[in-house]
């Protein structure tokens, strides 16, 4: 006999971890900004400008677009006619797939563009997952998990990684990369921000510093510092929008000794103050 929680449905407590949408037809144009606990994976039609750690991507068209929840984003719609799918789920529901893809590596660039076959391809994988997910079926959670699996697969042979990691500077770059965006998102005061410096990040990683520094700029064509200046500021910017946390706790949130460090840092980097910033 299968034990009941009186007013808890049990298909859907299984699927605890996971959810599917079809995106509305008609959408409002403002910007959307998001930063969640759980990633993201979708299927979109039309026009838009997506903000995304710290990038602008104009995008056309139909696209699959992986969403990291350590990354910051906004979206703006710039169509009425927008259409698609999305499905959000959380690192326990599918812990392999998204340690191991380099589709949610934050460095990377989250959209893939479609041509028609691979969009009817892609959008019949979407229903069959949306349709699933309202059945009563007993093992829907097995078929959502196949569905996901074979996305990003597909995608996968659509557009592999542009990072390679054949040679020491792009591994140095990944290790980098991923170590700086593990902090994020900052979810409470109580444990500030340790890794702040190049040398910080070459510590942990156990190399010299301008071992890291000549790895990260060949890669990327840009100093770690930058990386690391651009992703801090995009986290308090994040904190400054989606936060009631007071600017001096943001401050040592972010390593900041005092408010009034924080407060230049981020004037030098954005042109204004978190105070003035947060009014917009």
């Amino acid at each position: 006999m299968v034990n009941e929680i009186p007013g808890v449905n049990m298909l859907e407590l299984k699927l605890q971890g996971f959810k599917i949408h079809e995106l509305p037809a008609i959408v409002e144009v403002p910007a959307v900004h998001g930063r969640r606990d759980f990633y993201k994976m979708g299927l979109v039609t039309g026009e838009m400008t997506v903000g995304y750690g710290g990038e602008v991507l104009e995008l056309s068209g139909t696209v699959l677009f992986f969403v990291n929840p350590r990354v910051s984003r906004s979206v703006v719609r710039r169509s009425v006619n927008t259409t698609g799918y999305a499905c959000i789920f959380t690192e326990a529901f599918m812990p392999a797939i998204v340690k191991k893809s380099p589709l949610w590596n934050a460095s990377e660039n989250p959209m893939i563009p479609l041509n028609i076959e691979q969009a009817a391809f892609m959008t019949g994988i979407f229903q069959k997952m949306l349709a699933v997910h309202h059945s009563d079926y007993s093992y829907k959670r097995d078929v959502i998990k196949n569905c996901i699996e074979l996305i990003v697969h597909e995608a996968l042979a659509i557009q592999p990684p542009a990072r390679s990691l054949q040679n020491g500077a792009a591994r140095i770059t990944h290790s980098f990369i991923d170590l700086l965006e593990r902090q994020f998102p900052i979810e409470h005061t109580a444990a500030p921000l340790k890794l702040r410096t190049p040398q910080d990040f070459a510590a942990k990683l156990a190399i010299h510093v301008n071992y890291l520094n000549r790895a990260v700029k060949e890669a990327t064509g840009k100093p770690t510092s930058v990386h690391i200046t651009e992703r801090i500021a995009a986290e308090a910017k994040a904190l400054l929008k989606h936060t009631d946390w007071s600017v001096a706790d943001i401050a040592y949130a972010l390593g900041f000794e005092y408010p009034t460090y924080f407060n230049n840092y981020f004037k030098r980097i954005t042109g204004t103050t978190p105070k003035s910033f947060r009014q917009v």
